[in-house]
């Protein structure tokens, strides 16, 4: 069977870019019919821009203190983004809210992974959070990104127990081990239309395999 042409992304990060990492191996190694045509981030010494300069990936960063407002910054990210004509644009630990004028004016569907089993702890701290409420589960989920924060439809989820005596940095550690591969996964269902972001009546969540095989 002939592998499918592979989906032009780009990522959006703001850190040392680990996700970013787990998807351009994974399109190297694992099978990922994607192609990285942009990485994009606010912070000009983020790990994601020096990883996408030593693997020959195109990549620009913005200082948020060249614009005038967020809609400015927002505005000029995403005319840099469509430039490079991706068809799904991935936001891998972006830490800066996106305005209603920059969702407006992003040239097809992102997603946002974040550590928590949404719409449970939206925002900051969710591990430490999570402890302090006593839940059993935590993990991680993929969602559509829209103006609502960490509020678009769910696409997927990964969950991990949390233990007694657990710390924030454990239950991270633990949650971080689940990102990569939901993340991978979940954009490999979208490639293969198992996942249809345009399709608002679909409501399921898909599950991460405890082993991190595939989707259910």
């Amino acid at each position: 069977m002939r592998a499918p042409n592979p989906w032009p992304v780009a990522v959006l990060a703001s850190g040392r870019g680990s996700n970013l990492q787990a998807l351009h191996q994974a399109s190297l190694h694992g099978g990922l019919p994607i192609r990285i045509v942009g990485v994009f981030s606010d912070k000009s010494d983020s790990g994601a821009i020096a990883y996408a300069q030593r693997h020959g990936i195109p990549h620009r960063a913005f200082a948020a203190k060249a614009y005038p407002s967020r809609d400015a910054f927002d505005q000029a990210m995403m005319t840099a983004l469509a430039e490079v004509r991706p068809e799904l644009i991935i936001c891998a630990g972006y830490m800066r809210i996106i305005s209603d004028a920059g969702i407006a004016l992003a040239p097809c569907p992102m997603i946002n992974i974040h550590p928590s089993l949404l719409p449970l702890y939206p925002g900051l701290h969710t591990h430490a959070r999570a402890i302090a409420e006593c839940r059993e589960e935590h993990g991680a989920s993929v969602h559509l990104v829209n103006n609502i924060l960490d509020g678009g439809r769910v696409l997927s989820q990964a969950k991990v127990p949390v233990v007694a005596g657990d710390s924030p940095e454990r239950l991270a550690e633990r949650v971080l081990s689940r990102e990569y591969p939901l993340l991978i996964e979940t954009v490999r269902s979208i490639i293969s239309g198992r996942i249809m972001l345009n399709n608002a009546q679909q409501a399921q969540v898909l599950y991460l395999h405890d082993d991190n095989s595939r989707l259910d």
